[in-house]
């Protein structure tokens, strides 16, 4: 059976609980989480999208991940919030491309994936600056982070380059300034501050 055509184009916010820089972008997954225990939460804003003849302009998403030791050792639970606004049809080509089965990034994530934890749908609302973002999901999730400025500008952030991450090789460095996520059984909250953030355009297609 021929692949379903879709592609979907934004902009990709994360926070994850490792302290700032994540050992598992310069490692390729390999490292320890520095808290034994990885959680991450991937906020995608889609500009631009369609998923066969359904339109997915405007429809944003969370992917929700944790992860006991190493990421390459796989038995990630994952979990999709997805927003309130989202038709049936939207959230149902969401959840096809975040399970990797239509093709796309995800496809090579998925044999991670021992525990898919389900859908919830919840408001979610995005704010973007130039060097900061925040991200809220109702009472499931909120982050924030401010961008690391480089040396020579501070309205440019400092970028690693040529990661394997799923959204972009190319990644925006970040500190988070907050998290907290109570869903799909994962309980994190960070007011401290300091732990890993990064941000990027995203480009995602069937082929």
């Amino acid at each position: 059976m021929a692949r379903t055509n879709w592609r979907i184009a934004g902009d990709y916010f994360e926070t994850c609980n490792c302290d700032y820089l994540c050992p598992c972008i310069y490692t390729n997954m390999q490292a320890h989480p520095t808290h034994n225990t990885c959680i991450a939460a991937l906020a995608m804003r889609v500009n631009d999208g369609i998923f066969a003849d359904i339109d997915l302009n405007g429809v944003t998403f969370i992917i929700a991940i944790s992860v006991e030791g190493p990421m390459e050792t796989g038995n990630w639970t994952v979990g999709l919030i997805i927003d309130e606004k989202a038709s049936d049809a939207q959230v149902d080509a969401v959840s096809k491309i975040c399970s990797g089965d239509v093709g796309g990034p995800m496809e090579l994530a998925a044999a991670l994936v021992g525990n898919f934890a389900g859908i919830e749908r919840a408001n979610i609302e995005i704010n973007k600056q130039a060097m900061s973002f925040s991200v809220a999901a109702g009472a499931l999730f909120e982050n924030a982070a401010v961008g690391m400025a480089n040396a020579d500008d501070p309205n440019v952030p400092i970028f690693i380059d040529n990661t394997a991450h799923p959204a972009n090789k190319r990644l925006a460095l970040a500190t988070g300034t907050k998290s907290h996520m109570h869903v799909f059984g994962i309980e994190w909250d960070d007011d401290e501050g300091g732990h890993n953030g990064h941000f990027a355009p995203f480009e995602w297609a069937s082929a």
